[in-house]
């Protein structure tokens, strides 16, 4: 049996459910296995801890699987553990207002570094590590028995792969591709979703709930959406009754998209009137353009990408997020509303408040936090797992 030992005294996250040992905490590895490959995970003394699958390639040596000394993986336990995850979204999947969910969120349904997300008759997925890598068939075949979805695409094309020594893996997995943009639903909202290059996996499926909250903020509101994408935070806007939003995203497509979900969702007799404008720039020098031509909204939203993915790239991303709220700060009414988000890994929530806190000395305005928003629940947070909660937002008032 090829195992892991681990070293005296870095055990302790392990045994309590923690899925990652970092190469630090490996005494020593014996059987020469594969990246991908199972192994035993053991403390220093040879009792066991679980099972992981392996990759020397990467910082974390092993994901941890199973912690039943009795357990076999094999087909049999990833066909049950993906089926599980699946039958937890039931309920979503039967919303015919909603027809978009992640269906497996990794570490936190047990998978380490699967993601799986519907959008109506079609799964993307994502393999982003070399465990998944060597078990993919197996994942594709259980989807297709399951779910029978039209095509199932592949977007393993995130840096974390080459983390894990693999190269980018794009495409068609089984099925057929759609031909462009396919539409989805979203609470009662159409939008079209790139499955083939959009960001992501093709939307912002974490963001489902935030939407909905932020829009009870936007009736008869000016609202200024920075990195817009393809409007769902806009277009939720709109049918709350914003008087006005104001749209700013740096990508073309994502801009052009945009239009196309606007005009699903307003007949043609009618788009002309609504009070949506869209501009393809830059959102931090946007910001300051209407600082400076001091202009006034009652609602700023801020979703930007990730700007810390690691602890190492934190402080410079600090000083961004408190640039940018200072920014949107400088650009609202007296007590106009500000929510802003982080789905940076690398800050926490605390570290996330503290920028907005800097920004609101920096700003002169004094801020009330009314809100703190979180992932929508199809993106579960696992308690032994504490960095699947990577999603951070807050509505605040902005005196």
């Amino acid at each position: 049996m090829k195992r892991v030992t681990i070293k005296k005294g870095r055990e302790k996250p392990l045994v309590s459910g923690h899925p990652w040992a970092f190469s630090g905490a490996v005494a020593s590895v014996s059987g020469s296995p594969a990246p991908g490959e199972i192994v035993r995970v053991a403390d220093a003394t040879g009792r066991f801890i679980a099972w992981a699958y392996y990759n020397d390639h990467s910082q974390i040596v092993c994901r941890l699987l199973d912690w039943s000394e009795s357990s076999a993986i094999d087909e049999a336990w990833w066909r049950r553990m993906l089926t599980a995850s699946i039958r937890r979204r039931q309920g979503m999947l039967e919303d015919p207002a909603s027809t978009a969910c992640r269906l497996c969120h990794a570490e936190s349904d047990g998978l380490p570094g699967l993601i799986v997300d519907r959008y109506g008759d079609y799964i993307v997925i994502q393999a982003l590590t070399a465990g998944i890598e060597r078990v993919k068939p197996q994942i594709v075949a259980c989807l297709q028995e399951v779910l029978q979805p039209a095509g199932i695409i592949e977007r393993s094309d995130q840096k974390n792969r080459k983390l894990e020594g693999l190269p980018p893996s794009h495409g068609l997995l089984a099925g057929a591709m759609p031909e462009g943009p396919i539409e989805i639903v979203e609470d009662g909202l159409r939008f079209l979703v790139d499955l083939d290059s959009g960001q992501k996996t093709g939307f912002y499926l974490d963001q489902r709930i935030n939407r909905c909250r932020v829009a009870a903020y936007a009736a008869g509101a000016r609202v200024f959406d920075g990195f817009s994408y393809t409007g769902g935070f806009a277009l939720h806007a709109l049918r709350a009754g914003a008087l006005s939003v104001t749209c700013v995203d740096t990508t073309a497509p994502a801009i052009s998209l945009l239009h196309r979900n606007l005009a699903l969702n307003h007949p043609a007799d009618t788009k002309s009137e609504v009070p949506l404008h869209a501009l393809c720039t830059d959102v931090f020098a946007q910001l300051r353009a209407y600082r400076d031509q001091g202009e006034q909204f009652d609602l700023v939203i801020l979703d930007p990408p990730k700007l810390a993915p690691t602890r190492a790239s934190a402080e410079r991303a600090m000083r961004s997020y408190k640039d940018l709220n200072l920014w949107a700060m400088s650009i609202l009414r007296p007590d106009g509303i500000l929510a802003t988000f982080s789905c940076s890994g690398g800050v926490s929530a605390e570290r996330f408040q503290e920028a907005l806190w800097w920004a609101a000395i920096d700003a002169h305005r004094q801020v009330q936090i009314i809100e703190r928003l979180a992932q929508s629940p199809d993106h579960p947070v696992r308690l032994s797992f504490p960095e699947s909660e990577y999603l951070k937002g807050m509505v605040c008032r902005v005196g």
